[in-house]
């Protein structure tokens, strides 16, 4: 029996990409690419040539089982995403469950992810925190923020840089414009940022100014005397 290998690649700085990571996607049968004119441009800077089949959102559904009868007799295959950790807000789970219930080892790498270094360079308490992803785009929007205005934990959101202030300026709502928050983008890119501030003071900075990039926002939990005072009595 082959096996599944879940392969992290760098966000933006190539150097990132590990010496295991390398090693493993020269060996493997097949690599399967969320989209594959972005993963050919790093597998050709790191002189990779194997198999390079699409896997994505819109065609995983219909491809899993035949990817894991592959694996099932014998073939080794990678997944990749366009940037970071597969199945992190990226297409990856529905392959791993299908693999995990048909016995098929499935092993992940260590590697980049936006979440944890956006986190740690927020300033924001690390010990504890809940990483929600993308905010519905439309419908649930607002009933998801409502339902975290009292999230103790800090708090991790994906963005695109087209809706970022709309979605502080909604966090801001809900939350109050006092609340302490970071917005990294170009994470280990030339020009990354990390601002930190107010949600207004973010709202009023980024207001001012054409974003581009990936966009991971931190936001301080819930931490005041009476939400302390509900959760202990509750207990």
């Amino acid at each position: 029996m082959g096996k599944l290998y879940l392969v992290p690649t760098p966000i933006g700085n190539l150097e990132d990409m590990t010496f295991r990571a390398i090693r493993i996607l020269k060996e493997v049968d097949l690599i399967l690419a969320e989209d594959t004119r972005t993963s050919l441009k790093l597998l050709n800077h790191f002189e990779i040539k194997n198999k390079l089949v699409s896997h994505h959102k819109f065609n995983e559904h219909k491809t899993v089982e035949h990817i894991s009868e592959q694996i099932a007799g014998g073939k080794s295959v990678a997944l990749i995403s366009d940037a970071g950790t597969p199945g992190i807000s990226d297409p990856g789970y529905l392959l791993v469950k299908t693999c995990i219930e048909n016995d098929i080892e499935v092993e992940c790498l260590p590697g980049a992810t936006a979440l944890i270094p956006a986190l740690v360079n927020s300033g924001l308490p690390t010990d504890r925190f809940t990483f929600e992803g993308f905010l519905p785009q439309k419908k649930g929007r607002q009933k998801k923020i409502k339902s975290l205005v009292t999230e103790p934990r800090t708090m991790i959101f994906y963005e695109s840089p087209f809706r970022l202030v709309k979605c502080l300026e909604q966090l801001a709502e809900f939350f109050g414009n006092d609340r302490m928050a970071s917005v990294s983008r170009e994470l280990s890119k030339l020009h990354e940022e990390n601002k930190r501030g107010t949600l207004a003071e973010l709202i009023q900075h980024f207001s001012s100014k054409q974003v581009k990039g990936e966009i991971v926002i931190v936001v301080q939990g819930n931490n005041s005397k009476e939400q302390n005072q509900e959760t202990e009595d509750d207990e």
